[in-house]
This record gives structure tokens, C-alpha cells and sequence, in this order.
């Protein structure tokens, strides 16, 4: 094979304009990705936005945009399809290119809009009908990475706990958040424990301006929490995995490893201390998820990190504390 052809359908946000945001690692948008890999060809690009397809065409220096995806499935070869579009239109696009055959969908988290529309994209990955890579970025990312071998090798004991936090900003509504960035906070969790998040139990609660999700739940024994709210005026994805002996605290723009030590503090006692470990100046998550559809390409029996099905099980267990809270409301 020449080059792996790669066609974007979506040109707005991930799927092209963040390439322009300073501050943030490069690629961070599918456009990026695949023109920083030599193996890749950015072969076409599809929006029914026009002004979308007009600054795409003269950023990406790609003449070939199309406002219909069957036309530009028809018209260009396509090895990796990337679906950038809002959630609730990935089934209808997948469905649209499966004639076109082909080899691997890049398709951009939440995989749908629900757990049934999800559950029909990740059977036609199982059923080998199409492959399907969901793009929780974050199992691509060296320092997520390197927490979940401190997990698989018990470098820092036994893993007992994990809480976790996801704001948004101020006046985003909880249910938007929980569906939006939720899926990549509850997929990263299924990844870390390589077991899917078990509810338990959903509380939710409203305090002057701010309004929360706490969901109690378990990854096989270990318990989990998540904090899902509104009312910061900033961001903030954290995670924290509790050890017998240590702690780890990840999240963007964090990574931090605490060991168990005699205590300067308490005669007889250990306390934490925090390791000169450092968050990794680049951790490759968008390089490394094209990568590994590009295997896709190569090797026919290849198996992405990030499935469809993986897609699936995130919507599954949002749809499940979405359920919890119309119950609640009966009462």
C-alpha cells in the first residue's frame, strides 16, 4: 500500500479547527493527526457547513471538500473514514459509508447518542461488517498508560479506591456533561481496572447556583466515585487511584505518584510522599490512536484499543444513571 487515504467527515471542532488552539498538544484534531503522519494522505473532507468546508480546504490545503458523504465516498479512495459529526448522526453516516467498504471508521466519542444506537454501531464491528475505533483518546496517552501498569504490576500494592471529578465549566447542564465528556471519564476507568463501571447508586443534589451528579458505583470490587457538576468556572478531569501502599493523581494537564513512607509526622506510622515523577511532555494520544488504525488497515485481524464495543459499554452505563434518575423522581 502507498499511503493510507484518510477522509474527515465533520470539519468543525476535533475535526479539524482545535489545530489552531496554542496551547494544546499536537495533533489534537484528525486533520493534524493525519497530515504529521507521512504514511497518511488527508484525501477529502465533508461538512454541510460551507464556511467550515471553505477553511478547511485553505488550512489543510485539501481541495476535495464535499457537502454530501456519499458523494465524497463515492468520488475518493478511503482506507480510514473519520466521523467528527454530533453524536446522534454516527449511525446514520456509518450506515452511509458501509457500501463504500472502507477499512476502519475513526468515530468521535459519545459513539451515540444512546445505548441502542450505540449497541447497533458496535454490532456491525462485531459482526465484521465494518471496524470501528471509538476515540477515547485519553487509553492512547503515555502518562494513563503508565497508571495502568502500576495497576497491572501492583508497583504501589494493591489498587483499593478510585474518585474521580468532571466539571465543565459554570452553567453547563449536568446531563450534557455526563454524555459528552462523561463517556471519556467512565471509558478511562474501564480501561484503567480492564473491567465496565457497575452502577450502584446515583445521588443528585442542587446547592445554590451548582448542580451535581455523585454516582457510587464499582469496577468488579473496587469501589469508584464520580463527580459529575456544574457551578466552576473551570475545568477539571481528575482522577484518583488509591493504593495500599500509594496514590496516583491524573487528569489533564496532571499526573502525580505518592509512595508510602515512614512518616516524619507520626512515630510508628507512614504517610505519603510525592515522587519526582513528572506528567510526560507529550503523551501522543491522537498520534497513537491513528496509529492504531492504521494497523487496523494493515492487518485485517488487528484489534483497536478503543472498540466499538468500548464505545458501546461507556453509553451503556450513562443510560443506566440516566434511568436511576427518572426513578428518583417518581419519589
Amino acid at each position: 500500500m502507498d499511503k493510507i487515504h484518510c477522509c474527515i467527515v465533520g470539519l468543525g471542532r476535533i475535526g479539524s479547527i482545535l489545530e489552531d488552539d496554542r496551547l494544546r498538544e499536537k495533533p489534537c484534531t484528525h486533520a493534524g493527526a493525519i497530515k504529521r503522519n507521512r504514511e497518511c494522505r488527508l484525501t477529502a473532507g465533508c461538512d454541510i457547513n460551507k464556511e467550515r468546508r471553505e477553511l478547511f480546504a485553505q488550512r489543510w490545503n485539501c481541495s476535495r471538500v464535499y457537502e454530501d458523504v456519499r458523494d465524497m465516498l463515492k468520488t475518493n479512495q478511503c482506507h480510514i473514514l473519520h466521523i467528527a459529526t454530533p453524536s446522534e448522526t454516527h449511525l446514520e453516516i456509518i450506515k452511509m459509508a458501509l457500501p463504500y467498504k472502507p477499512k476502519v471508521i475513526i468515530c468521535e466519542k459519545p459513539l451515540a447518542e444512546n445505548s441502542k444506537d450505540a449497541l447497533k454501531i458496535a454490532q456491525l464491528d462485531k459482526d465484521g461488517k465494518i471496524k470501528i475505533l471509538t476515540n477515547h483518546e485519553r487509553r492512547y496517552s503515555k502518562d494513563y498508560q503508565r497508571a495502568k501498569k502500576h495497576i497491572e504490576e501492583q508497583t504501589l500494592g494493591q489498587l483499593l479506591s478510585i474518585s474521580s471529578s468532571l466539571f465543565m465549566g459554570r452553567t453547563r447542564p449536568v446531563n450534557d456533561t455526563l454524555l459528552h465528556d462523561g463517556t471519556h471519564l467512565i471509558d478511562i476507568i474501564n480501561f484503567l481496572t480492564s473491567l465496565y463501571l457497575e452502577k450502584i447508586e446515583t445521588v443528585k443534589f442542587s446547592a445554590l447556583e451548582r448542580e451535581s451528579l455523585i454516582i457510587i458505583s464499582r469496577s468488579g470490587k473496587i469501589p469508584v466515585i464520580l463527580e459529575i457538576g456544574s457551578g466552576h468556572d473551570y475545568l477539571e478531569f481528575a482522577i484518583t487511584l488509591n493504593f495500599s501502599s500509594g496514590k496516583i493523581r491524573i487528569g489533564n494537564g496532571l499526573y502525580e505518584e505518592y509512595r508510602s513512607v515512614k512518616s516524619g509526622y507520626y512515630e510508628d506510622m507512614n504517610s505519603l510522599e510525592k515522587t519526582s515523577v513528572r506528567r510526560p511532555g507529550t503523551t501522543g494520544y491522537f498520534k497513537n490512536m491513528l496509529l492504531d488504525a492504521m494497523q487496523c488497515v494493515k492487518f485485517e485481524t488487528h484489534e483497536p484499543l478503543s472498540s466499538g464495543w468500548h464505545g458501546y459499554k461507556a453509553i451503556e452505563f450513562i443510560d443506566s444513571i440516566k434511568r436511576k434518575q427518572k426513578v428518583k423522581k417518581l419519589y
